[in-house]
């Protein structure tokens, strides 16, 4: 897989990018997504689960660590926010592994915090602010 990059000049056409970022890797159920402090990876998130039809409001975890939604045939949709872990083996307590091994998609904001524990075929989202031309660039690896 070549790295591929969208860029996004609003958040009108960020339901877009969502759409052809889950067609790019249709198979690709974990998704590591980061960027700085306020790039709107959370605002992605919910856009990536309008796209899966998520039926539940979709808000980040931050305090939760994860949320479980529910889309429009049932399937669960996994949303962590890892920014709150001060150590990577916390998430051996919330049993991880039932979660990014499950099959079903999962979305995890933060996953640097998480080091080893990312699956090694996780699809890599960054997003960057482009404070020049006011969008987000998404870099996926």
């Amino acid at each position: 897989m070549k790295p591929e990059t969208f860029i996004c000049a609003g958040l009108d056409s960020l339901d877009n990018i969502a759409a052809q970022i889950l067609a790019y890797i249709p198979d690709a159920r974990v998704m590591a997504i980061s960027g700085q402090m306020g790039a709107g990876k959370t605002t992605f998130i919910q856009a990536l689960c309008r796209q899966l039809t998520v039926e539940d409001t979709v808000t980040s975890p931050t305090f939760s660590i994860v949320n479980e939604y529910r889309t429009s045939t049932g399937n669960p949709v996994y949303h962590f926010d890892l920014y709150r872990l001060r150590k990577p083996s916390e998430l051996l307590d919330i049993g991880y592994e039932d979660y990014f091994y499950s099959g079903n998609y999962c979305f995890i904001e933060w996953p640097e915090v998480a080091g080893e524990f990312i699956p090694e075929d996780c699809l890599s989202i960054n997003i960057r602010i482009d404070e020049l031309n006011d969008s987000r660039i998404f870099s996926v690896l």
